[in-house]
C-alpha cells in the first residue's frame, strides 16, 4: 500500500501503539452508564508552531444532570495532557493566537449575562474575559496579526423590545421574530468592538483570507432554517466594504474561504446544478473576478463534507463521506481527479494547521471514539496524540463489526454495518435489532458505537444489530440519494428488509426475535416498517413522522420535503395523494407490532404531535403501546436521565416482546458530582 494510503486506524497502528486487550485484566461487557459516561473530544488543533494540540472533552456530571465541557491541552507528541479550563458552566471553541501564546475561547462565566470570549495564555494561569457583548459571541477567529478577534452575534433587543419584555407585553410574530446575526471584530489590546457588516440580512458563516485583507461569507434573508435557500457567497473587504455577491440562485452553499491569492472561493452545496437542491454535496469555486460557478470533480461519486485550501494553495483539501467509512482526499488545482490520504474501517474528524501545514484527524473506529493523530500535509504516516479512549479496548469486551452488502429489491446493491453478538458462535441464530439512521442524508460508518445506540449492551445481551444504509442515505451517489425523490418510500423500506433477509440467510439472525428502532429519520423508517410488515416482535420510534401534511407545516424545517412528495401541500393542485400515500398514519390499521414512541416536548424539527398521532392510532387499534414525552428536550434528548431513561425503555420493551427475558433498569450514579472515569486523563509520555 502506498504511503499516502497508509490505514490510520486498527490494525497494525493497535498492534504498535496499544496494550493488548485483556492483557494481564479481565474484559467485561459495558454498561448503558459506561456507555453514556465515554467522553467525547472534539475541536482538536494544532498550534501554528507544531508544539501543542488543544482539544475539548465533554464529560458526563450526574448530578448536574448534563455533560460539561472543558479544554484540554497536550504536547504534540503525546506527552504532559492537561486539562486548562475548569468553570462551572464548561468551557467551548478554542482557538489558538496566530503566535500560538493564546487561546480564546467561548464561556459563561460569573457575572456574565450570556457567554463571551475569554483569552488565556499557554503557559497557564487564570483567564481573562474580552468581550462584554450583548448576545452571546460565536465562530471565534484570530486576525492575521493577532491583535484583534473576529466573532459572529445576533443584533440585541432594543430598549423598547426588554421594557415590553419586563412587562410581559410580549407577543411575538411566530416563525417572523429571529434577529440577524452579524459579523463584529474585538481588538485585543483594549476590548474595544466595533461591528462589521449591518442590514437587512444575516451572516450565517465566514471565514478570514490567508492575508487578512477580504472575508469570504454567506448572506442570508434571515436566520430560520429554510432561509437557507436564500443564502449566496458573498466576499467583503476587512472592513467590510466593498461586499461583492458571488453566487445567485435558489440552493443552500456553506464552507466558502478564499485562495490564498484571493482570486477565487470555494464552496460545498447538496446541487449539481445550482438550480435544483437534494444531490450529494460537491465542491465548487468561483472566480472573484467574475463568472459562473463551476463545480469541482464532476465525476467524484461520494459526498464532499469539509474543504480547505492548502498552504500554497495548489490544492484543496477535503474529506469525504464514502458510505459506510469517511476518508481524507487532496485535489490538485485545475486535476479532475483527487488522491486519498487516508483510508481505514473509520469515520473521522478533520482539522488543517495552515502554520503548521499539518492535519488533525481524529479517528473513530471499533474500539476508538475519536483520538486525536497528526498527519503530514500530503500523507504519510500518522502520529497519534491523545490516548483518552485506551481504556476502552482494554477494559470492555467490543461486539465485532463489518461491512454487509445485499441487493435491494430492484437489484441496487445496498450495503450497512453488522455488529455480532459477544462471544458469537457459528451456526447460532440470535435476535436481531435493526437500526435505521436519521437524515436520512447521512450514511452509518465504522466507529464506536454512539451510546444513543448501545450496541455493546445489545450485544452482550446476545443481539446482532445491523444498520442499514438505505436508499437516501448519502456517499453512494446521486441516484442513490435521490431515490427518495418524489416517493419517499420507495425503496427505502424495502432495502432495510432485504438486508434483514440477507442477515438471516447468513444463517446468524432468528426471524422469529427481530425488533426495530431509529430516531428522527430513523423513526420516520421504524414507523413505515411496522405499518409494512407483521415481521418484527416490538419496536421503538423516536421522534418519527406519522403524517406527512401535518408534519410539512408543524416543522421549522421544509427544504427537502419539497422535492420528496414533489411540491408543497399547499399549492394548487397539491400532491397530497402524494403526502398521504407516503404517511405511515394512512396505513397504521395494519400494525400489530408492540411499539414505543419517544419524543422531546420541545422538539422544533419533527413536532411531538406526530407521535402522539401514531401512539393514538395505536392505542385505538388495542396495539401494545406508549408514548414517552422528555420536558425541556428539542431533537436530542441531552439531559443524561432522560437519556439513560431511553435506554432502559427500549431494552425492556425488547426483552419483554421479543426474547421474554426480563431485564432490570440500570440507575443513573449517584454521590459523586462528576464522573471520574479514565475518560478524562491520559497517560503521561
Amino acid at each position: 500500500m502506498p504511503a499516502s494510503r497508509r490505514r490510520i486506524t486498527p490494525l497494525a497502528l493497535l498492534v504498535l501503539c496499544l496494550p493488548v486487550p485483556g492483557a494481564g485484566q479481565t474484559q467485561r461487557p459495558m454498561t448503558l452508564v459506561d456507555l453514556i459516561n465515554v467522553a467525547q473530544l472534539a475541536n482538536a488543533q494544532l498550534s501554528p508552531d507544531g508544539r501543542h494540540v488543544i482539544y475539548t472533552l465533554s464529560t458526563t456530571d450526574w448530578k448536574a444532570n448534563e455533560r460539561v465541557t472543558h479544554i484540554w491541552r497536550v504536547d504534540a507528541a503525546g506527552a504532559n495532557p492537561v486539562q486548562l479550563t475548569n468553570g462551572p458552566e464548561g468551557e467551548s471553541a478554542p482557538r489558538w493566537s496566530p503566535d500560538g501564546k493564546t487561546i480564546a475561547f467561548l464561556a459563561k462565566r460569573t457575572g456574565d449575562d450570556t457567554a463571551q470570549i475569554y483569552l488565556l495564555s499557554n503557559t497557564g494561569g487564570e483567564a481573562v474575559r474580552l468581550t462584554s457583548h450583548a448576545t452571546a459571541p460565536s465562530s471565534v477567529t484570530w486576525a492575521i496579526d493577532g491583535r484583534a478577534i473576529w466573532f459572529l452575534s445576533e443584533d440585541a433587543k432594543s430598549d423598547e423590545e426588554k421594557t415590553r419584555d419586563k412587562a410581559k407585553d410580549d407577543v411575538f410574530k411566530f416563525d417572523e421574530s429571529s434577529k440577524h446575526r452579524h459579523l463584529w471584530k474585538v481588538t485585543v489590546v483594549d476590548q474595544a468592538e466595533a461591528r462589521v457588516t449591518g442590514g437587512d440580512f444575516s451572516v450565517s458563516s465566514y471565514r478570514l483570507s490567508r492575508d487578512g485583507r477580504m472575508v469570504a461569507f454567506h448572506r442570508s434573508p434571515g436566520t430560520r432554517p429554510d432561509d437557507s435557500l436564500k443564502a449566496e457567497v458573498w466576499v467583503m473587504d476587512a472592513d467590510g466594504k466593498n461586499q461583492r455577491e458571488l453566487t445567485r440562485n435558489t440552493v443552500s452553499e456553506g464552507g466558502a474561504e478564499l485562495s490564498p491569492d484571493n482570486t477565487q472561493v470555494i464552496f460545498t452545496t447538496a446541487s449539481a446544478d445550482l438550480r435544483d437542491e437534494y444531490y450529494s454535496r460537491r465542491l465548487y469555486s468561483v472566480a472573484l473576478s467574475g463568472g459562473a460557478p463551476r463545480t469541482l470533480m464532476p465525476d467524484f461519486p461520494y459526498e464532499v463534507q469539509q474543504a480547505t485550501w492548502a498552504k500554497d494553495g495548489r490544492s484543496i483539501f477535503f474529506t469525504a463521506n464514502m458510505g459506510v467509512h469517511s476518508e481524507l482526499f487532496q485535489l490538485e488545482v485545475g486535476a479532475a481527479k483527487p488522491r486519498q490520504l487516508t483510508d481505514g474501517e473509520h469515520s473521522i474528524g478533520w482539522d488543517y494547521s495552515v502554520g503548521a501545514d499539518t492535519h488533525v484527524v481524529t479517528i473513530n473506529d471499533a474500539t476508538r471514539a475519536g483520538d486525536a493523530w497528526l498527519l503530514p500535509a500530503t500523507g504519510g504516516t500518522p502520529a497519534q496524540v491523545t490516548r483518552v479512549f485506551d481504556y476502552l479496548a482494554r477494559d470492555f469486551k467490543m461486539p465485532r463489526q463489518q461491512k454487509v452488502q445485499w441487493k435491494g429489491a430492484d437489484g441496487v446493491t445496498v450495503e450497512g454495518v453488522l455488529y455480532y453478538p459477544l462471544d458469537y458462535e457459528a451456526g447460532r441464530r440470535y435476535p436481531l435489532c435493526v437500526q435505521t439512521h436519521g437524515g436520512p442524508q447521512a450514511s452509518d460508518k465504522f466507529g464506536f458505537p454512539a451510546s444513543s445506540d448501545y450496541i455493546p449492551v445489545l450485544a452482550a445481551k446476545g443481539y446482532v444489530v445491523l444498520k442499514p444504509n438505505y436508499r437516501g442515505s448519502t456517499g453512494y451517489g446521486d441516484p442513490f440519494l435521490r431515490d427518495m425523490v418524489g416517493h419517499y418510500f420507495q425503496n427505502a423500506h424495502k432495502d432495510v428488509m432485504a438486508g434483514v433477509d440477507h442477515v438471516i440467510g447468513l444463517g446468524i439472525a432468528d426471524p422469529d426475535r427481530m425488533v426495530a428502532m431509529g430516531w428522527s429519520a430513523g423513526g420516520h423508517m421504524t414507523n413505515k416498517l411496522i405499518t409494512f410488515t407483521n415481521r418484527f416482535k416490538a419496536a421503538s420510534s423516536g421522534a418519527g413522522a406519522a403524517n406527512w401534511v401535518s408534519m410539512y407545516s408543524q416543522s421549522q424545517t421544509r427544504t427537502f420535503r419539497t422535492p420528496w412528495f414533489g411540491g408543497t401541500p399547499w399549492q394548487k393542485n397539491a400532491p397530497i395523494d402524494v403526502y398521504w400515500e407516503h404517511s405511515p398514519l394512512k396505513y397504521v390499521a395494519n400494525v400489530t407490532t408492540p411499539t414505543i414512541f419517544l419524543v422531546g416536548q420541545e422538539d422544533p424539527q419533527v413536532p411531538a404531535p406526530q407521535s402522539v398521532e401514531m401512539y393514538r392510532a395505536l392505542k385505538s387499534n388495542g396495539i401494545p403501546t406508549h408514548l414517552y414525552m422528555a420536558p425541556r428536550e428539542g431533537h436530542g434528548w441531552a439531559e443524561l436521565r432522560h437519556a439513560l431513561f431511553k435506554r432502559n425503555v427500549e431494552l425492556e420493551w425488547f426483552e419483554k416482546h421479543a426474547t421474554g427475558r426480563s431485564y432490570v433498569w440500570e440507575k443513573a450514579p449517584e454521590g459523586d458530582k462528576k464522573d471520574t472515569s479514565k475518560t478524562t486523563s491520559q497517560p503521561q509520555g
